[in-house]
């Protein structure tokens, strides 16, 4: 037998390659421990971070998903030389529209609700303040008018001018929400639940709203927010109604049922996103931030309000809100010196939070 035929064997105790021919035996290094515990420990630090790396990696994506959604509205402030000092301190002032049509969008177009919702600086509390539509202001170029006007007249820009006159405090941010934002929003939710005090006909729309606990979801949540005739108070109990929903909702939100469902929490944040049209200087960072200041608010810490109203009557046969010029302006120098808490608590004036009609 040739040595190039030789047969090897392996004789594992001593870790040597040895010849069937007796040849000198070639050793066989054994491969280090330490390169094996590196191996390992690789393996174990892949396994422990990459679930994290992927909830990181999925959390982004959906945050560009939701920062997408949005719809960003160019030159909704004024210009600088015409608006109210910057307040100090950290609190915001954020106008929200609700109207039908998206900002921009062709077609006559009026804000059908109007709030300014005040985050103070302790940010242990959310303040919304109804302005009624029919409230009869000044509107910069165009002369007195109903103040919903200003959106037809000059969309986001103007009704921001229109406000910061009429209240003597800077808006910071603008955010015009779809009507149809209510019907997705109250679907994705799996609908909310408010309280009517006494029973209620829509003549418009043809539908009762039986005294006791109502249940809103999908047309029914868009149909309870927009009525208007029937009620007692008119465009007044209609705001209230608003103001209940968003109560509601924000309750919804942070169940605990909600916040423990994650497809849930994503489902919601589309319906969301997608109807909200925002001021540029708004994206998902901005949202983000604020709600984890905001992370310790419930839904009884939503305070709403209207402003204060004169009366009512007729400009030209049209139906107009008078403003309470005194007691508003009481009112905004609570809300430009962030002591709205203090103004409730020695004035009133607070909307009724557990019923609405």
């Amino acid at each position: 037998m040739s040595a190039s035929e030789h047969v090897r064997r392996v004789e594992p105790s001593i870790g040597r390659l040895v010849t069937t021919s007796g040849q000198l035996p070639l050793t066989v290094t054994p491969p280090p421990r330490t390169s094996r515990r590196r191996k390992v420990l690789i393996v174990v630090t892949l396994a422990l971070l990459l679930p994290p790396a992927a909830l990181f990696a999925v959390l982004m994506q959906r945050q560009h998903v939701y920062d997408t959604n949005l719809r960003r509205v160019q030159q909704v402030f004024p210009e600088e030389s015409d608006r109210p000092a910057r307040a100090t301190g950290t609190a915001q002032n954020w106008l929200v529209v609700g109207a039908d049509k998206r900002p921009g969008e062709s077609g006559f177009q009026r804000s059908d609700s109007l709030m300014i919702a005040h985050v103070p600086a302790d940010r242990k509390r959310i303040f919304l303040i109804g302005i009624p539509r029919d409230s009869y202001v000044t509107i910069p170029g165009h002369g007195h008018d109903k103040i919903n006007a200003a959106y037809a007249y000059g969309g986001p820009r103007l009704l921001v001018r229109t406000v910061e006159r009429l209240v003597k405090v800077r808006i910071d941010h603008f955010v015009a929400l779809d009507f149809d934002g209510f019907i997705d929003m109250s679907t994705a939710l799996g609908g909310v639940d408010v309280y009517v005090a006494r029973q209620v006909h829509d003549p418009a729309n043809k539908i009762t709203w039986p005294q006791g606990n109502v249940h809103l979801e999908g047309e029914r949540a868009l149909l309870f927010v927009r009525q208007r005739y029937g009620l007692p108070g008119g465009d007044f109990d209609r705001i209230k109604r608003q103001q209940a929903f968003l109560r509601a909702v924000a309750e919804k939100v942070v169940s605990k049922g909600m916040l423990t469902n994650p497809f849930a929490v994503d489902k919601f944040l589309q319906a969301l996103t997608r109807s909200l049209s925002v001021d540029a200087g708004v994206d998902m960072k901005t949202l983000r931030g604020l709600a984890l200041e905001l992370r310790d608010i419930r839904g009884g810490d939503l305070l709403s309000a209207t402003y204060p109203v004169a009366g009512t009557g007729t400009v030209k046969g049209a139906s107009v809100v008078r403003l309470d010029a005194k007691e508003g302006a009481k009112l905004t120098d609570a809300l430009r010196n962030d002591t709205l808490e203090r103004y409730f608590a020695d004035r009133g004036g607070l909307n009724e939070s557990s019923f609405v009609r």
